[in-house]
């Protein structure tokens, strides 16, 4: 017989129907009358039990059948004895796969900690927690696509290799093919990347920003998703070395458009993994109510995953400039009171306490900031006319607010007049020169364009409603960690 995944069994088949069923054991039990193994093919968050009476299977056979054993079985669908399931399989015969000794097997049917299982992040997908994460990865990632296909957009393909640095941070990843002991030097005695397989010094990508913008200003929408990395030595639950990030340009839009745009774009990534991703965030909702009960009381969140889902896609964003959220921070409670851990005032890049202020206690509604002071934003970003509405000049700039996360979308109106942004670039110590094709876009045809920027780990983490971005991806990378 054809396999079936235990999703489509569960779902769709009537009682009666002899079907094979393959898997992984999560458990087994004898009773004295039968033998119960519950099987999971990764289809589904729900195991399915497949019975054989008591001396119906060998004794070798059944020594073989533990936890994490992978095995066929084949046999008739019946209507369940125990409580909690619909159907059962009446086993008619099996085929063990592949055994897991078990007293070498990790993964035994008891709980582990997060810690631990990124230490097996190669058999980690197996538990529940995160088959349920990775398919609400996949469904998300698939929702990305989607949504900008239905939407007119092209799918750029961006270099990960690049010799640019779209951030001006300088913290990137080096991609040479020169000893790294004894590099050749040029008459300064710097490294000569001009004997680099490129010729020139290299990097992987921290944004596929800047050729974003030039597929844009051709084809008018475009997007890229794709990975990029950042030498950040950064130790944190929010940061990873190699990520994915959505970027979409768009020719002809304003900050109003970018706003509309990211905007619908969440709301409708969000709804698509609550209506394909059902039984995945019953449980991982369920599994931070649990995790909630841990905490103290001042430290619990106010709603559970699935209300802050809902949250997102129920709710217009409130929309108000940088500097208008710096008095609303200024007179809050929490700054009267000493309780913020950095202090707010106008110019300061805001930290995720103060975001998340604005989102969970003053408005109660996700928030886009926009209007930033030029100076803590990056060079590309279209400089404001001169306002006596900010105490600086300011940016076209607009960052999206979740609750529990802070910002989730960077984004901006590009600079698209060639001279301030030649002065831009100078300002911040960025040579023109090495920027020529991208100032091109500013001297031939220049015209009005936005974008932004959201991390796809991020959307994941507040979706699934897991703590530390290590555990939304398959296999993190981060300082001092390449394992797998």
């Amino acid at each position: 017989m054809s396999y079936l995944p235990i999703q489509h069994v569960l779902k769709t088949l009537p009682v009666g129907t002899e079907v094979t069923i393959k898997g992984w054991v999560r458990t087994k039990r004898e009773s004295k009358n039968a033998v119960f193994i519950a099987l999971n093919d990764g289809s589904t968050i729900h195991t399915i039990q497949a019975v054989a009476e008591t001396g119906q299977l060998p004794e070798d056979t059944l020594k073989l059948i533990t936890t994490g054993a992978c095995l066929a079985v084949t046999g008739l669908l019946v209507e369940s004895q125990g409580a909690g399931q619909a159907v059962e399989v009446k086993i008619a015969s099996i085929q063990i796969y592949g055994p897991a000794d078990p007293d070498k097997y990790p993964l035994q049917p008891k709980r582990h900690s997060l810690e631990f299982l990124r230490e097996i992040a190669h058999l980690r997908p197996r538990t529940n927690t995160f088959s349920a994460v990775l398919r609400i990865r996949h469904a998300l990632a698939f929702a990305v696509h989607k949504y900008f296909n239905d939407n007119g957009f092209y799918y750029l393909n961006t270099p990960i290799i690049t010799a640019s640095d779209a951030e001006g941070a300088g913290e990137m990843f080096r991609v040479t093919t020169l000893d790294a002991i004894k590099p050749p030097l040029n008459e300064e005695g710097k490294v000569d990347y001009s004997q680099d397989f490129f010729g020139r010094e290299t990097n992987l990508t921290v944004s596929g920003q800047l050729e974003g913008e030039l597929g844009a200003m051709a084809l008018g929408k475009i997007y890229t998703f794709g990975p990029t990395f950042r030498a950040e030595n950064s130790n944190t639950t929010r940061h990873l070395a190699e990520f994915w990030m959505i970027e979409p340009e768009m020719a002809f839009f304003e900050l109003e458009d970018n706003m509309n745009l990211a905007e619908d774009f969440v709301k409708t990534v969000i709804r698509y993994a609550l209506q394909n991703c059902a039984d995945d965030l019953a449980f991982l909702d369920n599994r931070l109510k649990e995790e909630e009960k841990t905490k103290k009381k001042e430290e619990q969140s106010d709603m559970g995953l699935l209300d802050k889902l809902q949250f997102v896609i129920s709710n217009e964003f409130v929309r108000l400039t940088y500097t208008d959220a710096i008095d609303i921070l200024v007179n809050s409670k929490p700054a009267k009171k000493g309780q913020f851990q950095y202090e707010v005032s106008w110019g300061v890049d805001l930290q995720s306490e103060h975001e998340r202020y604005l989102v969970e206690k003053h408005f109660k509604k996700p928030v886009i900031l926009t209007n930033y002071p030029r100076e803590i934003k990056a060079f590309y970003m279209k400089q404001d006319e001169e306002s006596n509405a900010a105490p600086g000049p300011t940016v076209r700039a607009m960052d999206v607010l979740f609750p529990g996360i802070g910002e989730i979308i960077g984004g901006s109106q590009r600079e698209d007049n060639y001279d301030k942004l030649v002065a831009r670039m100078q300002e911040v110590g960025i040579e023109p020169e090495a920027l020529w094709w991208y100032l091109d876009t500013r001297r031939f045809g220049s015209a009005p364009h936005a974008g932004f920027g959201l991390g796809f780990e991020r959307l994941v983490l507040f979706v699934t409603g897991m703590g530390n971005i290590r555990d939304v991806i398959p296999f993190p990378r981060a300082p001092k960690t390449a394992e797998f």
